[in-house]
C-alpha cells in the first residue's frame, strides 16, 4: 500500500483527502505545517508527498527546497489556481508534478498512481542505455554522465529515460507527458518545459558548448550524442 505524506495547514481538507484516498488504496499521513512535513517525510519510508504552497512556519517552496537536497521522493505540489510564480518556482525546485486548487480528489488520486507507476516502474528492454556522455539503468533506475552518477528526481530520471532510449528522434512534448508524467498535455501547461530546464543543468554541456537536449521549435526536444 502506497503512503502518502499530505502537507497543508487545511484540517477540513486533510480530513477530506483522509477518507477518500484510503478506499483507494493509499495509506495516509498528514503534516500541518511545512517543517513537520520535511522532518516526516526524511524519515525515508514515504512514497510520494503532497505539498501545499501556502504553509505555516516553513512554506512549501522552502520546504521543497529542503527535501530536494537530501531525497528524491516524489513531490506534487498544490498551488493557488493560476498562480503561475509559485508553479514555475516549484518545478524549478523539482517538484514533480502541480495541482492548482480547488481540484476534484478524483484528478488527485489519478496524478497519484501516474507518479508512483512511473517511480515504480520495471526495467524495460536493455540493462544499459547509452547515448553519447549519457547512460541510463532502467533496473536500477540510475544514470551518469561522463561516468558520474546524476543526482535526479523521479521525474528528471523518467525524462532522461525517454530521451536516451530514443536518441536522435524528436520527441514532442506531447508524448513526453504521457511517457514521463503520465498524463496527457494541457494548455498552456510548461512542465516538460521546466524538467528539460532542470535536466539541462544537471547534464551540462557537449564539447562545442551546446545542451545534449536539443529544442526542435514547434515540436519537442532531441537528445543528441555530438
Amino acid at each position: 500500500m502506497p503512503r502518502i505524506l499530505l502537507v497543508d495547514d487545511d484540517a477540513e481538507l486533510l480530513a477530506m483527502l483522509g477518507e477518500y484516498l484510503a478506499p483507494e488504496g493509499f495509506a495516509v499521513e498528514t503534516a500541518a505545517d511545512g517543517e513537520a512535513g520535511v522532518e516526516r517525510a526524511l524519515r525515508g519510508d514515504v512514497d510520494l508527498v503532497v505539498l501545499d504552497v501556502m504553509l505555516p512556519r516553513l512554506s512549501g517552496l522552502e520546504a521543497l527546497a529542503r527535501l530536494r537536497r537530501a531525497s528524491a521522493v516524489p513531490v506534487l505540489m498544490l498551488t493557488a489556481k493560476g498562480d503561475d510564480v509559485d508553479r514555475i518556482v516549484g518545478l524549478e525546485l523539482g517538484a514533480d508534478d502541480y495541482l492548482p486548487k480547488p481540484f476534484n480528489p478524483r484528478e488527485l488520486v489519478a496524478r497519484l498512481r501516474a507518479l508512483l507507476r512511473r517511480s515504480r516502474a520495471p526495467a524495460a528492454g536493455a540493462a544499459e542505455l547509452r547515448a553519447g556522455d549519457a547512460t541510463v539503468r532502467p533496473a536500477e533506475r540510475t544514470a551518469t554522465w561522463r561516468g558520474a552518477p546524476l543526482e535526479l528526481t523521479s521525474t528528471e530520471y523518467n525524462l532522461l529515460e525517454a530521451l536516451v532510449r530514443n536518441a536522435g528522434r524528436v520527441l514532442s512534448k506531447a508524448e513526453l507527458s504521457e511517457q514521463v508524467l503520465g498524463r496527457a498535455m494541457t494548455r498552456y501547461d510548461r512542465g516538460i518545459d521546466m524538467h528539460v530546464s532542470n535536466l539541462r543543468r544537471k547534464l551540462g554541456t557537449l564539447a562545442d558548448g551546446r545542451s545534449p537536449i536539443q529544442t526542435v521549435r514547434g515540436t519537442g526536444y532531441q537528445f543528441v550524442s555530438a
